[in-house]
């Protein structure tokens, strides 16, 4: 039969630039009941135009997010197009432009140089208009020398800024945003240049509280992801201090670049310590024009899931685990309950869908496990395009393979699981353009970009050399209306 579906791939439930190109997310700030969202977007990108403006979408439920147009405009000041940065909300008026003005620190390159520059909003963060025309950090000599991340430093009342110098992170304080000292660095070798770092502070599960550094990174020359990298450890407002030398990564997949996180608010507006959201780009650097959506829909740029983030003790240290957010279930349009399959080779579900999230618990026989189980995704009707979720029992491990679909390039994701559990819990989004597991408690998630065709919407659940049981299978489909 010849499918009648039209060719999409924007996501039903993802945030996808209106039109043209996206790439960085910077952080969400929250201003009165809403937060604010702002990225890097080229409108005329499919057009040949080039340089990036910022973007600005609003949320108040961290799934569906409304366009509000630019915030700044591309070459809109004589010091080149605007890339990554961060915008704080002056609560203190330390910059002099008012009470709860809302500033930018943004990495301009006029001719070639990178250099952190001012901007300000007095409409709530809805546009902003540059600062001084010199920067507020100049460039002392570094190629690399970008992507500006600042804090409210509470403990000593002063900011601090984090900035992207090659294998290094630099610190620097302020007392007013306009002047910046050096106070300290941070080196990091072995997972790439780094970019967009990150710091915050957490209260973990058992009450104790920890500083967190983190960047994006490309660690694939060492065998590494090449996503989000974090430490956990100690801050004095010039040094960081890791409790453990290697770098944990909060995704595992080939598509979670370029993430932040930023504060979550309890109901009467505080910042709740033991809460985290993170939002990342649906893709990355190796191949980031390769995406049928432009043809398709004249776009290219989507995020991954805003994830819920938590802190807790793991074997002789702390991680992070993610969690899609909770409003997700809102914006569902129907549910399948499933209860539990038992399968012994494999099991077509009549359920078909292009959009939803998977729950399950996927379980076996420690003592005699079968070889293999898992399930197929977006799969095509004769099996020629899919993708694979496995857990290979024999390696103790999961992988998430995009090579059997359309995908900017093939290959999977593995991370290590324990065999001797007897059971997996794995929730799993599907979209247009993108498929997230996230495994166990959420400690390991892969996240991919993929283009299926839109009449490839089986599902498959397999068991190889035995039998394992899906409880509690539930597909929820899934849109922001």
């Amino acid at each position: 039969m010849t499918s009648t579906a039209p060719t999409t791939f924007r996501p039903a439930f993802h945030v996808s630039v209106p039109r043209g190109w996206k790439n960085d997310p910077q952080r969400p700030i929250r201003v009165g009941d809403e937060y604010l969202y702002y990225y890097l977007a080229n409108d005329d990108y499919v057009e040949g135009g080039i340089g990036t403006s910022w973007r600005l979408a609003t949320t108040r439920d961290h799934v569906r997010f409304s366009d509000q147009g630019t915030a700044i405009p591309k070459f809109a000041n004589g010091n080149g197009d605007c890339w990554s940065g961060s915008v704080v909300v002056d609560a203190h008026n330390t910059a002099g432009y008012g009470r709860d003005a809302v500033v930018g620190l943004v990495t301009q390159a006029p001719a070639g140089v990178q250099a952190v520059y001012l901007w300000v909003s007095t409409d709530g963060g809805r546009t902003f208009t540059p600062g001084p025309p010199e920067p507020v950090l100049p460039n002392p000599g570094v190629v690399d020398f970008r992507d500006p991340k600042v804090v409210w430093d509470d403990d000593r009342a002063r900011w601090c800024m984090l900035h992207a110098e090659g294998d290094t992170i630099g610190f620097y304080v302020s007392a007013d945003l306009h002047g910046w000292r050096r106070v300290g660095e941070h080196r990091i070798e072995g997972i790439g240049l780094l970019e967009c770092p990150d710091l915050f502070r957490m209260r973990a599960s058992d009450g104790t509280r920890h500083w967190v550094l983190a960047m994006s990174a490309n660690g694939k020359a060492s065998g590494l992801p090449a996503t989000y990298a974090y430490w956990v450890g100690e801050f004095d407002g010039s040094a960081f201090t890791c409790d453990e030398r290697e770098a944990l990564w909060l995704d595992h997949g080939f598509d979670f670049y370029g993430a932040v996180t930023y504060d979550a608010h309890d109901a009467g507006g505080d910042v709740d310590e033991s809460l985290r959201r993170a939002i990342g780009w649906a893709n990355f650097w190796d191949y980031p024009h390769n995406a049928p959506s432009m043809v398709t829909d004249g776009y290219n740029g989507d995020d991954m899931i805003v994830r819920e983030l938590r802190l807790h003790r793991r074997g002789s240290g702390y991680s992070l685990s993610a969690q899609p957010p909770a409003a997700l279930l809102e914006h569902a349009t129907r549910r399948h309950s499933l209860g539990t399959v038992a399968v012994a080779g494999f099991s077509d579900l009549e359920v078909r869908a292009v959009a939803y999230e998977l729950r399950c618990e996927l379980r076996w026989d420690p003592s005699s496990p079968p070889t293999g189980a898992g399930l197929e995704l977006r799969r095509a009707s004769g099996g020629a395009r899919r993708i694979g979720v496995g857990v290979s029992f024999a390696d103790a491990s999961i992988s998430v393979d995009r090579g059997e679909t359309w995908s900017p390039s093939g290959g999977a994701t593995t991370t290590s699981i324990d065999a001797s559990a007897g059971s997996l819990p794995l929730r799993i989004l599907v979209d247009r353009s993108s498929i997230e597991v996230f495994v166990g408690e959420g400690f390991e998630v892969h996240s991919h970009r993929v283009f299926p065709l839109p009449a490839d919407d089986g599902i498959r659940l397999l068991a190889e050399g035995g039998s394992a049981t899906f409880a509690d299978l539930e597909i929820i489909e899934l849109e922001v209306r």
